[in-house]
């Protein structure tokens, strides 16, 4: 603790850092931020635009970006959006700020910030174009994790011979996330045809009886085929689960690699 506290005292750590190294979280007046998650957990932790003002969105950025070198914001807005590259702009200059507009995605990276790097691969992959948004979140988290992202986008069931086209490059994935809304039949095909771990992420377009995401997520709780399931629209859950896939593949190759 003393070279933590020498540290601070010299410049060297600013007080917002050494508080979530010793608490585990920093304290703001837009709220708390959980800086050990990614330690404690291995996946790391996100702001929710949803509900904050700008202002509270930009500040909690600031606080990650103080804290762990990184930001993440999700289902943000345009006005989040903006703030946040004002905020870090003032507070932050050198930091890199990355904003993944179909996704509703902002990921800020300060200069000395070294991303993770896993030796797997995380297919995404959408039944359609109205998919994009949480399967763009899925993408993102499972890439700030440290994995390849590959996209394989519009093969919905409408016409099998679209998925059917994609079948050696989904097989080659250490683990896919597939989205889909309607009746959600996507991740059911996929995983009856690939040796691969498949989430089902269920998205809520769709109308009527069932619309919303619901016939989607029930009709992937009730598949015949083996595949996991998130809530709906809920990417940075799917991205995070593939992400510790990969943790645990790169993990895994790295053990054979020492052992040969």
């Amino acid at each position: 603790m003393r070279d933590l506290l020498e540290a601070v005292a010299a410049g060297e750590v600013s007080p917002s850092e050494a508080e979530a190294r010793l608490a585990g979280y920093a304290t703001g007046d837009a709220g708390r931020f959980d800086a050990a998650r990614e330690t404690r957990r291995g996946v790391p932790e996100a702001i929710l635009g949803d509900g904050k003002t700008p202002e509270e969105a930009a500040a909690l950025a600031e606080t990650a970006v103080e804290t762990t070198g990184r930001a993440i914001l999700t289902r943000t807005d345009d006005d989040q959006r903006r703030a946040v590259r004002e905020q870090l702009a003032d507070d932050h200059p050198d930091a890199e700020v990355t904003v993944h507009d179909r996704a509703n995605v902002v990921v800020a990276h300060a200069a000395d910030f070294e991303p993770p790097d896993l030796d797997a691969t995380v297919g995404v992959v959408t039944a359609g174009t109205s998919d994009a948004i949480p399967a763009g979140e899925a993408a993102v988290l499972a890439e700030e994790m440290g994995a390849t992202v590959e996209r394989t986008d519009d093969v919905g069931v409408a016409a099998l011979t679209r998925i059917v086209d994609q079948l050696d490059r989904l097989r080659g994935a250490d683990v896919l996330v597939v989205a889909a809304g309607r009746e959600g039949a996507l991740p059911t095909v996929v995983a009856g045809l690939v040796n691969t771990p498949v989430i089902g992420l269920p998205v809520s377009t769709g109308y009527g009886y069932g619309g919303d995401g619901e016939a989607a997520l029930l009709g992937m709780l009730q598949s015949c085929s083996v595949l996991s399931v998130v809530n709906v629209d809920a990417g940075f859950v799917a991205g995070a689960q593939a992400g510790l896939v990969a943790r645990a593949i790169d993990a895994a190759v790295g053990d054979e690699s020492r052992l040969e």
